[in-house]
């Protein structure tokens, strides 16, 4: 059995209770070296196998699981592994070769860069909609999915994988529609013992990247979900009635 283990945000205690007890279990770790805590392989059992992918290719990788079929292996990516994961083309190539895997989710370094933040994505009369995506670098993007186009929708954004791409995230956001002046949170390794937050605006995105030498384990959000004014929930309102509890 493969197991696909979400490593979590960031620090090594929040992974999840199964994806620990995974790792404690495995008799080979693939772990994605260059985003992965490796305080995380201290829950790794004496005698464990480990291999840094950081070095190696999808067929190497795919190798390694292909000869060890008697063997239970953690394959761990980095926050949950459905998002910028690279996963997909690992499932159809065990799925060709016919080995079982299975996937154990994570928490998204976007979750975890909201609690550190200590902010709620998706306020009432502000925001109801979470857009994660990436600018284009040497990996494109569709056309439809540029940060401009969606930055359209004034919907709060998570930028991943851009730290790089500071003038071009801002350039993105302002042709878009976004204000200069609107809020944004530059947050650093997200839950890491180093973890560093930079709040600025849109217009400073590019220069406060540059001036602190953020690198690609940034997250880059943006959206009035930064600032103070917001409605209140109408799930909690003493004039809203829902299943449990009627309106006073």
């Amino acid at each position: 059995m493969i197991w696909f283990v979400g490593a979590g945000s960031g620090a090594a205690d929040l992974i999840t209770v199964r994806g620990m007890k995974l790792l404690s279990e495995a008799d080979i770790i693939i772990y994605t070296g260059s985003l992965v805590s490796e305080d995380l392989l201290s829950y790794a059992k004496k005698g464990c196998t480990l291999y840094n992918s950081a070095y190696m290719t999808l067929d190497e990788v795919i190798s390694i699981m292909d000869t060890n079929r008697d063997k239970k292996i953690v394959r761990l990516h980095t926050g949950d592994p459905c998002v910028f994961g690279a996963v997909r083309e690992q499932y159809d190539r065990l799925e060709k070769l016919g080995i079982e895997y299975s996937v154990c989710p994570g928490v998204s370094s976007f979750c975890g860069a909201a609690a550190s933040l200590k902010a709620e994505y998706t306020l009432p009369d502000v925001s109801q909609t979470v857009i994660l995506t990436r600018a284009q670098g040497r990996t494109p993007v569709p056309e439809k999915e540029r940060i401009e186009l969606l930055a359209k929708h004034h919907a709060t954004m998570v930028i991943f994988l851009s730290a790089g791409l500071g003038r071009e995230v801002q350039d993105g956001l302002i042709n878009g529609g976004y204000s200069p002046d609107t809020p944004a949170a530059l947050v650093y390794r997200a839950t890491w013992d180093d973890e560093r937050i930079y709040r600025c605006t849109v217009g400073e995105i590019a220069v406060t990247l540059e001036e602190k030498k953020l690198t690609k384990h940034t997250l880059i959000c943006v959206g009035d979900f930064l600032m103070n004014d917001y409605s209140l929930s109408k799930l909690y309102s003493d004039e809203f009635e829902t299943q449990y509890r009627r309106k006073k």
